[in-house]
């Protein structure tokens, strides 16, 4: 008799880890309103995205420290949670991914959109006013990191497009020198940029490139 193996259940997918940049959440001044609403809207964030299954990892303040944390803990998705203060929190969380970029997600009651614009040309990839309803945190984040990750996609190929374009012009122009100073043709200038890139495991490109600079160099 044969016995059939029982089907695994798949395992869940990883929680995202988040980090998210946010003022204090201690209120000196019981009179301040302002400063009592934040803190609680900021703590219903939180708790949202427990609830949701997420992976907080830390909360951080929008200082000049907030670049070498975010490379120490590195974060799936950041979320700016902010109002008055959040165009110069947002400033801090650019220069902060800079060299690697991340989905960003700006939570915020400030009525004031004027800088939505802004804040999308730079990377964020959802801007959310008063979105804190726990039911709504999953599906901004899902459709966050979808966005972030299409436009990765096509900033990639836009990139391996321009690097093949650029390796392109290389080539044709180490097979001209060749062609010209060795008296060889196309096909057998282009072998022999192809054999030493073999090699020497090498790129097309890199092997016509110290061709070019080795030309130059010989010139001088």
């Amino acid at each position: 008799m044969i016995q059939t193996s029982k089907s695994k259940k798949p395992k869940p997918p990883e929680a995202l880890r988040i980090v998210v940049v946010a003022p204090d959440l201690e209120v000196t001044d019981p009179e301040d309103d302002h400063a009592i609403s934040q803190a609680k809207r900021s703590r219903a964030l939180r708790i949202g995205l427990l609830e949701n299954g997420f992976n907080l990892i830390a909360s951080l303040p929008a200082d000049v420290f907030l670049a070498d944390r975010i490379a120490q803990l590195q974060p799936d998705l950041i979320i700016v949670d902010a109002e008055s203060e959040a165009r110069d929190a947002l400033e801090h969380v650019v220069f902060a991914t800079r060299d690697a970029r991340r989905p960003i997600v700006m939570f915020t009651d400030d009525s004031d959109t004027s800088h939505v614009k802004d804040a999308v040309a730079v990377g964020v990839s959802a801007y959310i006013v008063d979105g804190l309803a726990s039911s709504r945190i999953k599906p901004i984040l899902d459709v966050a990191m979808a966005r972030f990750e299409y436009e990765e996609r096509l900033r990639q190929e836009r990139d391996q497009a321009r690097s093949d374009l650029q390796d392109r012009t290389l080539i044709d122009r180490a097979k001209a020198l060749l062609m010209n100073h060795q008296g060889c043709t196309e096909e057998q200038a282009f072998s022999k940029l192809r054999k030493v890139a073999m090699d020497k495991g090498l790129k097309l490109g890199e092997v016509a490139q110290r061709t070019l600079d080795m030309a130059d160099l010989l010139k001088s």
